[in-house]
């Protein structure tokens, strides 16, 4: 674990604290070579608040310093601070004060994501995609990144969960149309995006909702769970093949799929041998 990780649990405020001790380490940079991270968790910005913003620095200058990496030639990227550098463009100013730091690629991202959550800046969508994409980029499992954010591994999870839904049904959840307990009951549940709109419309309540799609999603778990005999149908298949084999039904029961497993092109091209027999 490198020493940006093992800072990002403090948050950012550790991370910076020995970068602001002194004015020394605060330079004027021309605002025009400052660019937005273009992994940048927070998507919207309220034109109201840059704008009071905007009219409190006119008044009272730029008390915080927009954090800031070196990427090449005297152009930066920013770190935190993304609100700020945008009030400073709408104030007219033609240099900021900024702190400059030396961190990974990697860490820019995560320091983001944690200046923004310690600030409540991002929306539930916009979190859930954070963290989602720092799983990823770092390899992570959900409880991995509980620890390192101060987070419950069921924040995480259930946040990450409600991705599975369609773009129209974020967009109410950020409008606050409906509620995340509202959300989580339409996942894996079809025509989710009518059913919100159902929800709104009706002003259902969380536990309505849940009452009625808990009978579809029993129906699935059942339909999930594999019947013995076709198990043992499978396991008998891919004994006189060789393969691994998997059956589905389709939801009428009398139709479906046959699914034959191979693990590298040798053996597909025996499948393809058999077949031409």
């Amino acid at each position: 674990m490198n020493k940006d990780k093992k800072k990002l649990g403090m948050g950012l405020g550790a991370l910076l604290s020995a970068n602001t001790k002194n004015t020394n380490n605060i330079n004027k940079i021309d605002i025009s070579k400052i660019s937005p991270n273009k992994q940048q968790p927070r998507k919207s910005f309220e034109e109201k608040e840059i704008k009071e913003l905007s009219n409190s620095i006119k008044n009272q200058g730029l008390i915080q310093p927009i954090v800031v990496r070196e990427i090449e030639n005297n152009e930066y990227e920013i770190i935190a601070g993304e609100r700020r550098w945008r009030a400073c463009q709408l104030a007219g100013l033609h240099s900021v004060e900024c702190v400059v730091m030396s961190v990974s690629e990697e860490s820019v991202y995560e320091l983001a994501l944690v200046e923004n959550i310690q600030r409540q800046n991002l929306n539930v969508v916009e979190e859930a995609k954070a963290y989602k994409n720092l799983i990823r980029i770092n390899n992570l499992k959900n409880e991995d990144l509980a620890k390192k954010l101060g987070k419950s591994s069921s924040h995480i999870s259930n946040l990450i969960r409600i991705l599975e839904l369609d773009d129209e049904i974020h967009q109410m959840i950020i409008d606050g149309k409906i509620s995340m307990g509202h959300a989580r009951a339409l996942i894996g549940v079809p025509n989710a995006v009518e059913r919100a709109k159902e929800i709104f419309e009706k002003k259902l309540s969380v536990r309505d909702v849940e009452k009625s799609t808990s009978k579809y999603k029993q129906t699935r778990k059942k339909q999930i769970e594999k019947d013995p005999n076709i198990a043992d149908l499978e396991k008998e298949l891919s004994d006189k093949i060789g393969l691994k084999t998997e059956i589905q039904f389709n939801d009428n029961g009398s139709s479906g799929s046959l699914k034959l497993y191979y693990s590298d092109l040798n053996q597909l091209d025996e499948i393809m041998k058999r077949l031409k027999k």
